[in-house]
């Protein structure tokens, strides 16, 4: 089982929407094994195509003994990141199909992949605003929570925690804590990619790196490193004769 499996409890085209989308975001983040049709020369490569229901598409496992095992033997393939071979086949028109045979099989068309691509080009804009902050709407959050701490997940290291506050007004915020100042750019592209794939919100959801006190009944995530456990004590050996 792969993480695109897990994200997978049926199948990708008979889930709802915002499995759909959970599924779709975690494609745009995994490295990808894409068939070609010959070994790449130097920095060229030429994806093996296949005609499905009319339409080109490439076929592309996450895991390379994957593709091996749909064509029965090692087959020449280029890794990339879903995202890029996501632009890559919406630029020449054509879909793709993923993982065949297994729990996260999809196909993707062409109008699939330009949604996807479309989504990947979220990104916040910055604005500075004096906010009263409150709990969140729990609609909000049961939509939210989950994807939200997948995503989050990804970023422990580089973030200390986040919550998820109401907005007086209307809206919703997700108080970013402990990044590096160098880092909430990416930072904030990646958690707006997330949020592009999830349930609109009424209001809909801003990013902030202040240092705000959260306010009671937010939504918190603890992405402090976990501590490792202090070794066992050795035991004492025979002692040394001399």
């Amino acid at each position: 089982m792969s993480a695109l499996d897990d994200l997978a409890p049926v199948p990708f085209h008979d889930a709802d929407a915002p499995q759909r989308a959970r599924m779709l975001s975690r494609l745009a983040d995994t490295e990808l094994a894409v068939a070609l049709e010959r070994e790449p020369a130097h920095d060229q490569v030429e994806l093996r195509m296949f005609d499905l229901d009319g339409t080109r598409m490439a076929l592309a496992c996450d895991a390379e003994d994957r593709l091996a095992g749909f064509f029965g033997q090692p087959v020449a393939y280029a890794a990339m990141p879903g995202r890029v071979l996501a632009s890559l086949l919406r630029a020449d028109g054509a879909g793709l199909l993923v993982n065949p045979g297994h729990p996260s099989e999809m196909m993707l068309d062409v109008a699939m992949l330009d949604w996807l691509t479309g989504a990947l080009e979220a990104a916040p804009e910055e604005a500075e605003a004096h906010l009263r902050l409150a709990a969140p709407d729990p609609e909000t959050v049961a939509a939210l929570s989950d994807p939200l701490a997948e995503r989050l997940a990804d970023l422990r290291g580089l973030v200390a925690g986040a919550a998820l506050v109401g907005v007086v007004g209307g809206g919703h915020l997700l108080l970013i804590a402990g990044a590096p100042i160098d880092r909430q750019p990416a930072i904030a592209k990646a958690l707006a990619e997330a949020l592009a794939f999830l349930p609109p919100q009424p209001g809909g959801v801003d990013i902030s790196f202040a240092e705000t006190p959260p306010p009671p009944g937010a939504l918190l995530f603890d992405l402090t490193p976990p501590q490792a456990e202090p070794p066992a004590p050795r035991p004492k050996g025979p002692p040394i004769l001399r």
